[in-house]
Parts: C-alpha cells; structure tokens; sequence
C-alpha cells in the first residue's frame, strides 16, 4: 500500500496515475478537501497524517518548503511501519534534503529526496523528469517505483543532496528564461512591436538548441576566439535599454548583465568573448 502526503495539483496526479495503474493509496493533505476529492479516483482520505501512512510501505510527499516536508513527517511519524521507505518529490534546499536523509536514517527510516521537472499534466500521464542522488543501493531498490512515474528518472550518483541542487540549478534556468521574455516583450512593446512578431522569430531562430553548446563553450573558458565581443554585446545591451526607456518600459534582465559587463570592461575585456562574464564562477 502506498501514502501520498500532500495532494496539491502535483500530488494529486501522482496520486490518479498510481491509482490508475491498480495501486492501493492512501492520501492526506492539509487541506482535508482536496484529499477527500481523491475518493472519487479510488484513494482512501484520511485527516491525520499518522493514520494515512499506517500500512504503507512507500511514503510519497509532495509539499511546499523545508519546514513543512519537516513539519508533516513529524505527525507522520507515529504511524511509520517499520522499513518504511519516504520519497519526497517536494523541491528543498540541499542541507534540508542532507540533514532528513541522516536524521530518519537514525530513526530506521529511509528518506530519499526525488525532486522533479514535471508539471500536474506530466505527472498524470507520467512524463517528465526526476531526480535521485543517493546510495545506489537505495536507487536500485526505489528506481523500479519511481521510474514508471517519469518519463526519466535521472540518477546523479551518491552525493547526498546533490539532486537538490540540480533541482534549484533548473529552476533558476526556468526563472531566467521567463524573465528573459519578459524583457523580450517589454522592449518589443516600447518599439511599437506585438509579442506575434518575437514567436514568428523563434518558428525560425531557436536559441534554445544550442543551450548544451552554449554551457560548454562558457565552460571552456575559451574568449580569446570570440564569437561575440564583450564590447560588442555590451553595446546591444546598451541599445536596448535605451529602446526600453523611450517606450516608457523597464527591463528586468539586462540591466543587471550590463552591470557585469561594465565590470569586465574595466579589466580590459573588451575584445573577449562576451561569456567571460561567467569567468569568475568556474
């Protein structure tokens, strides 16, 4: 049998899938409603977290921050049978994914942290990404659970709290590329231009391929073949942010990349590959 702590729109997929493949589940969550609506799919509800877990062999909890995953597997724990396994899908900070993972070791519980890249669609039909670092013997021995929740299941060695970071790794990369549209919209906004003509530009030009290519080239540390001068880009971020404050319009991204590049600058930089603004992150 199998608990599921926390049935927001994420864990209330997970939880439909598992059901959906004829798994036996048992839900809680906070908010007692979004819980019991789960009956309707085949769960069992419960409104103490210590009574859903009674039974279970494999603990899932998908929650909002450090203190909570602590919080809730606090009440849990009262109901935890011997041998239970926790895996927690709830994005964390490394130390707090580091310091649960001993801290239940030492109470005879194993606690693995399996942060994802899915969103509640994905987690319905079972696409996606997520993550696992942990002794590989517990990987083996959770893999053949978690994978068929994921399209991929990505294994990052034995590092404690290493698929943490990885987590928050992405999700910054997801926060700039937002931002980075944002700022795409507002400049083209100033220029008289409509959010259609930039997803006409990218049916063609698409940045987002050459992405693993970009990190290795930044990773080489290779800017004296520019492909890109520093005082070139630092240029064209000077022309847009003077666009953007004709229009009347703020930018979030590039303000503060120009800061970086002047520092470059003043090293004397100039004719370097633009990247080497990352050069002191290597």
């Amino acid at each position: 049998m199998i608990a599921y702590l926390g049935t927001g729109l994420l864990g209330a997929n997970f939880t439909k899938a598992l059901l959906a493949k004829g798994e036996t589940v048992h839900v809680w969550n906070r908010t007692v409603a979004k819980a019991k609506a789960l009956e309707a799919d085949g769960a069992k509800s419960f409104e103490s977290a210590a009574e859903a877990v009674k039974g279970a062999t494999r603990i899932h909890i998908t929650l909002s921050d450090d203190s909570v995953v602590d919080s809730v597997l606090d009440q849990a724990s009262a109901g935890f049978e011997p041998g239970a396994i926790i895996l927690d899908h709830t994005t964390t900070s490394v130390e707090g994914a580091i310091r649960r993972t001993k801290a239940w070791a030492d109470r005879g519980i194993t606690y693995v942290h399996a942060p994802v890249f899915m969103g509640p669609s994905n987690a319905l039909d079972s696409s996606g990404f997520m993550l696992i670092s942990d002794k590989q013997e517990i990987v083996d021995k959770v893999s053949p659970w978690l994978s068929p929740m994921t399209g991929k299941l990505l294994n990052f060695g034995e590092q404690t709290g290493k698929a943490a970071g990885i987590k928050l790794i992405g999700n910054l990369f997801l926060l700039t590329l937002t931002a980075g549209f944002s700022d795409m919209l507002a400049l083209a906004k100033a220029m008289g231009l409509a959010g259609q003509d930039i997803a006409t530009l990218f049916e063609s030009f698409n940045p987002g391929a050459a992405a693993p290519g970009r990190l290795k080239r930044v990773m080489s540390a290779d800017y004296d073949n520019p492909s890109w001068e520093l005082q070139m880009a630092r240029k064209d971020a000077r022309l847009m942010m003077e666009e953007a404050e004709k229009g009347n319009k703020s930018l979030i991204l590039v303000p503060s990349i120009a800061k970086e590049m002047d520092r470059f600058l003043e090293k004397g930089f100039a004719h370097k590959d633009w990247s080497v603004i990352a050069a002191d992150n290597l």
